[in-house]
């Protein structure tokens, strides 16, 4: 199982929002999720693709061995397949998929920013003159 992504290929590299997995849009499309296929249904499906995964991801994760990682375990992939992951996914669900995952029992945990909310005066250290 190769997890090589030929430079001319990364521009077309997508992770799963629901697990974090990155994989090239073919692969996807072949195969699939690895770990959320039963549920999200990929294969086959570019629509799904574009709607469950996403293009704009921070931080890769290389783990070969999830059960016995202490990196897979602190990001919460000991219960994935070995295979490369996003430490950070950013997008949005649809809120079909997000109860299709809660009817399947995934709890769905969305990455949120920890940009102040609008309206909220950053803090700042310097004093006023």
């Amino acid at each position: 199982m190769s997890f090589y992504a030929p430079p001319n290929q990364q521009r077309s590299l997508r992770a799963c929002m629901v697990c974090s997995v990155v994989q090239i849009h073919n692969k996807f499309m072949r195969e699939g999720c690895p770990n959320c296929e039963s549920t999200l249904q990929l294969r086959g499906n570019n629509d799904a693709i574009q709607e469950c995964t996403s293009q704009v991801f921070e931080g890769l994760i290389a783990v070969r061995d999830p059960a016995a990682s202490w990196v897979a375990r602190w990001q919460r992939l000991d219960n994935y397949v070995a295979g490369t992951y996003a430490t950070k996914v950013t997008g949005t669900l649809p809120e079909y998929i997000i109860n299709s995952l809660e009817d399947s029992g995934i709890k769905y945990v969305p990455y949120v920013s920890p940009l102040p909310l609008l309206g909220a005066q950053p803090y700042s250290m310097s004093t006023p003159c």
